[in-house]
């Protein structure tokens, strides 16, 4: 079991930049998958962003690809999500997952965040 918590969320205008941090604890961080999904109103959660156990593979959804990138700090034990070009329509609430092995599906990962909210005005 892993505890997750995100932070770094806020409200910016179009075109500018965030970054977001999932901090874990409770197990050993480096032994597991990290990614990051979002919910806009209305829709379900997707995937944003996934990065292996070793940081050594990430894989983005298109809608974000070029923009966002992940990052692993193994020995903080936390991950980062650096949004770059943020449009209005990546206003969600911002979630991080982790477990074994890596997915791209909700129901890959087994532990999750509260989520932090990102608010990109126009």
């Amino acid at each position: 079991q892993v505890q997750l918590e995100e932070t770094g969320g806020g409200l910016v205008q179009a075109g500018e930049s965030l970054v977001l941090t999932c901090a874990g604890s409770g197990r050993i961080f480096h032994d597991i998958a990290v990614a990051w999904f979002r919910q806009r109103p209305g829709k379900e959660r997707e995937f944003v962003a996934v990065v292996s156990w070793s940081g050594g593979a990430t894989e983005y959804a298109a809608s974000v690809k070029g923009r966002f990138r992940i990052f692993r700090h193994n020995g903080e034990s936390k991950v980062s999500l650096v949004m770059n070009s943020l449009r209005p329509e990546d206003t969600a609430r911002y979630y991080c997952a982790a477990d074994s092995f890596s997915g791209y599906e909700v129901a890959d990962f087994a532990n999750w965040g509260q989520g932090t909210q990102v608010t990109v005005s126009p």
